[in-house]
């Protein structure tokens, strides 16, 4: 397969406080990697440092084989990335239409090209047509989260970052936003998911890795990798995965 994404020793920063410490993490074409991993052990903090989001030096994240850290967000928009952002950041007060209508105009305007459309999104999430002049702000939790989705899924992008897709939503919903992953894929679209569900996260992806404290402390094929090594790397030994 070939690289899409990949982070080489990086290390990422919050004013004096180092958030990240030599994270090596790689996405192929076509892959969908979960990033896993209790509150705080910096899950997130990777996504802005791979968006740009936090200063970092450019040969610590690569794509295509070209290195891009700490490049504007909007640059890393038009090189193909996109974000399903932890608590969704909707614009409230617009309808689910004209939400995903900024994606389109903002494309438009990059002159980006791809196979995502409006019907094709409501292909997707047919609800979102349902509701389409529906404020978001009176939409349910499940349903703001599938508006972000094809809000990031109409800036067509060859990799899509998810932080926290599944947070505060019920187990139904959460099973219907990942159902659509492989489809997602299908397109030809990479994905790396932040999750904190290890279950969720094992049976959704191709490859795992887990982070304590800024740093990686295991990572393998999903399939392979067993709760007991999950477990120590996640809280760092002593306890157990559910």
């Amino acid at each position: 397969m070939t690289e899409l994404l990949s982070t080489h020793g990086l290390v990422a920063r919050y004013g004096d406080f180092q958030a990240l410490y030599d994270v090596d993490v790689e996405v192929d074409e076509g892959e969908v990697i979960a990033l896993i991993g209790a509150n705080g052990a910096g899950k997130s903090t990777f996504l802005r440092a791979v968006l740009g989001l936090l200063p970092v030096k450019p040969e610590m994240v690569r794509f295509e084989g070209r290195p891009i850290g700490g490049t504007p967000t909007d640059q890393m928009v038009k090189k193909g990335m996109a974000v399903v952002p932890e608590g969704r950041r909707l614009f409230t007060g617009m309808s689910v239409t004209d939400n995903l209508r900024v994606a389109i105009d903002q494309t438009s305007r990059h002159g980006s090209k791809g196979d995502w459309t409006l019907d094709r999104v409501h292909q997707l999430f047919p609800i979102l047509k349902e509701k389409a002049r529906v404020p978001v702000q009176n939409l349910s939790g499940g349903q703001q989260q599938m508006v972000a989705i094809g809000r990031a899924l109409l800036c067509q992008p060859r990799l899509l970052l998810c932080d926290e897709i599944s947070l505060g939503l019920a187990p139904k919903v959460i099973r219907e936003i990942y159902a659509v992953l492989p489809e997602i894929r299908a397109q030809g679209t990479s994905i790396v998911v932040v999750e904190q569900d290890v279950g969720l996260a094992k049976s959704a992806s191709d490859r795992l890795y887990c982070m304590l404290e800024g740093r990686v402390t295991l990572s393998g094929r999903s399939d392979d990798v067993t709760r007991e090594q999950i477990s120590e790397a996640y809280f760092g030994g002593g306890h157990a995965v559910v």
